[in-house]
């Protein structure tokens, strides 16, 4: 008996050092809102035995979330973490290819993270991929409204992810940062909201910027 698990434990081993699943991009950046498709490969050898596959995709967090499951070619959603419900598919035409392509729509700030994807066919191997999420302040929203006594306040108000450093500028560039008022708040789904305010004092016509600088993305939208 000791022999024959020691025979079997040799050729487990064994066909689990043929059977090698491969992450060809290990890191996907994607902006919030939009969608994702990661992707994992592994060796077919032939026509495809549906019966024979099975597929987990998970996230490691502090506990493991379940993402997707495909157990013995049927699908498996009794599992999946409520995270996940409704925004996850897996491509199950690339399989035949070796593919275990899962798509992830309208992508949130708390999908970023390491994923796992598992393949068992015959073997069982693993890898993990990194998917990062960017939230850029797009869309600035403007608002100018006069106090009285040639007084007007100018306010700018964006969306993103991390907090944005918000500076003013008038048309000769100089900076007025330091007399604005800028608040942050928590927005939809994990963004801040970002309003910052300028009181300024004007007769004639001028030109102002207000400019969200996102320090850990390296970008800027101005307005």
């Amino acid at each position: 008996k000791p022999l024959l698990l020691y025979i079997f434990l040799f050729y487990w081993h064994f066909l689990n050092a043929l059977f090698t699943v491969e992450a060809p991009q290990p890191l996907y950046t994607v902006e919030h809102g939009n969608n994702v498709t990661m992707e994992c490969t592994f060796p077919v050898n032939g026509k495809l035995k549906f019966r024979d596959l099975s597929v987990s995709w998970e996230k490691k967090d502090e506990l493991k979330k379940q993402v997707y499951v495909l157990l013995k070619g049927e699908e498996d959603f009794k599992s999946q973490h409520s995270d996940f419900r409704g925004r996850i598919k897996l491509l199950k035409e690339n399989l035949n290819l070796g593919q275990s392509l899962l798509q992830i729509t309208d992508v949130k700030l708390r999908d970023a993270g390491v994923y796992r994807c598992l393949i068992g066919y015959g073997g069982a191997d693993y890898k993990t991929i990194n998917l990062k999420v960017k939230a850029p302040y797009r869309t600035i929203t403007q608002g100018v409204v006069s106090t009285g006594d040639n007084k007007w306040k100018l306010t700018c108000q964006s969306e993103g992810y991390p907090q944005a450093e918000v500076i003013w500028q008038n048309r000769e560039y100089e900076d007025l940062t330091d007399k604005a008022n800028t608040s942050y708040e928590a927005g939809s789904d994990q963004l801040y909201r970002v309003t910052s305010t300028l009181t300024i004092k004007s007769r004639i016509d001028e030109t102002f910027y207000c400019i969200f600088w996102n320090k850990e993305l390296q970008e800027n939208t101005s307005a």
